[in-house]
């Protein structure tokens, strides 16, 4: 499926049933689409695209030591940090009490669903996408982490993802952002007493948690091409920047 309009893409590699899931906005937040699929099935949504804006679930590179110096900077025995192998945008999402994985600094070293990430990165120029920080480019790209996202939406640590609360309370947070998605609140209307004692609840409503994940990450990108004051990087450029749908951080969550 093609737009001709912009279209603001979440890719979310960590794999659910597929390698890749991946959701499509438009300039009105509207779901254009949400799909699963190889590598090559988002490459080819992607290249058909004129205009677009993609966010993606990845680090973009491994991490260059900037925390292990900084560490060691500060440590009175620096021969015995523990837990420096991560990015900087990693180690201040930590700081602030989102606890999301480190990126080692050595591709081999890496989960399958990062190094995916790192070929998509590549893939994605070899398409014409540029980093964000590129000016007046038709399509660009972002990285951003669901988790996190979720979190700074919501301000505070979130219910488990796998479980039926934690979708419902992630696609509240979605929703409430006037992404034209499934109401979540629509699940209790359908409940009924019936409905419990036979074990039938309308778990259709409720996204799956990696396509809630893709629908974070093309909220985000929706925000970097339609709100740019709405989003907040951090981290260090050199290592790749975190992009979140937030306009300022909280010390803490």
């Amino acid at each position: 499926m093609f737009f001709s309009d912009q279209v603001f893409i979440g890719i979310d590699p960590s794999g659910g049933r597929s390698p890749f899931t991946y959701a499509a906005l438009d300039g009105s937040g509207n779901l254009l689409a949400l799909g699963e699929g190889e590598l090559d099935d988002v490459l080819a949504f992607l290249g058909g695209q004129p205009k677009a804006t993609a966010a993606v679930n990845a680090p973009q590179r491994v991490n260059l030591g900037l925390v292990r110096k900084k560490l060691e900077k500060e440590s009175l025995t620096p021969g015995h940090l523990r837990g420096a192998d991560m990015r900087q945008a990693e180690y201040d999402l930590r700081r602030r009490g989102i606890n999301i994985a480190g990126t080692p600094g050595r591709a081999e070293l890496c989960p399958a669903w990062v190094q995916m990430g790192f070929i998509l990165y590549r893939r994605l120029e070899g398409l014409g996408y540029k980093p964000n920080s590129t000016r007046r480019a038709d399509r660009v790209f972002v990285e951003t982490h669901p988790h996190a996202a979720f979190c700074a939406l919501v301000g505070q640590p979130l219910l488990s993802k796998p479980s039926l609360e934690g979708r419902l309370q992630r696609q509240v947070a979605l929703h409430q952002q006037g992404l034209g998605i499934k109401d979540p609140m629509e699940f209790f209307e359908e409940i009924t007493r019936h409905k419990l004692l036979k074990g039938i609840l309308p778990t259709g409503i409720i996204y799956a948690a990696e396509q809630l994940d893709a629908l974070a990450a093309a909220y985000t990108a929706y925000c970097v091409g339609m709100h740019p004051e709405q989003v907040t990087a951090i981290g260090a450029e050199a290592e790749g920047r975190i992009t979140l749908p937030v306009p300022a951080w909280k010390e803490h969550y």
